[in-house]
């Protein structure tokens, strides 16, 4: 990959990680929750789950799930109704004082990287740039070698500047009623988010 080549897919990966999902809504709320030392296994959720969906895309398992629809279908079926359970269950608990030494790291680790994991903007944005910037000419794994450095640098230093803000939030005078409130607007975009892929999930059926 040249310069350019680099810079430009550079470029694209700070748009895809900064775009706010799924992934941003949870370590922002990890944050809030339990500080940054432990929401930081959230944060290495994450890459976790961006090196397996590298090393996937690099072997076109991806490329193999989206060309099976109903793979795919039930695979986003199950991530939005665990996006909804989250969101419900995150409503529910907006009221209780929760603090770090409540809660297990792996706890926040697994469900950190279930987040990732079926998050369908994250298949189709390593679809994107598998099928945008790795070149057909070259080595896959030779291209690996610059691309996988570079998302993941990208993506820990978004994800930790999302959890930064959530400690930020929640470091902020704003009393327990606002905090509440604030923890249930994150609930409610998990709701948002299961909803919506759920209903890009339904099947489409042409008029005849």
């Amino acid at each position: 990959m040249d310069f350019e080549s680099w810079t430009i897919f550079a470029l694209f990966w700070i748009v895809f990680v900064t775009t706010p999902g799924p992934n941003a809504v949870n370590c922002i709320s990890n944050g809030m929750t339990y500080g940054f030392r432990h929401a930081s296994w959230g944060i290495f959720a994450v890459m976790c789950q961006a090196t397996l969906f590298l090393i996937l895309s690099a072997l076109g398992v991806t490329a193999l799930l989206l060309a099976s629809p109903t793979a795919f279908f039930w695979a986003k079926i199950i991530g939005a109704g665990f996006l909804i359970y989250l969101g419900i269950k995150g409503w529910i608990n907006a009221g209780k004082v929760i603090t770090a030494r409540e809660t297990k790291s792996k706890s926040i680790f697994w469900r950190s990287f279930m987040i990732a994991v079926i998050n369908a903007k994250s298949v189709a944005g390593y679809m994107a740039a598998f099928s945008q910037f790795v070149r057909t000419d070259v080595p896959v794994w030779d291209q690996m070698w610059v691309i996988m450095p570079t998302a993941l640098s990208i993506s820990v230093l978004v994800y930790a500047g999302y959890t930064a803000l959530g400690v930020w939030m929640g470091r902020m005078a704003f009393g327990m009623i606002l905090h509440k409130q604030f923890r249930r607007v994150m609930a409610v975009c998990f709701v948002v988010y299961g909803v919506i892929l759920g209903g890009t999930s339904a099947p489409q059926f042409s008029r005849s």
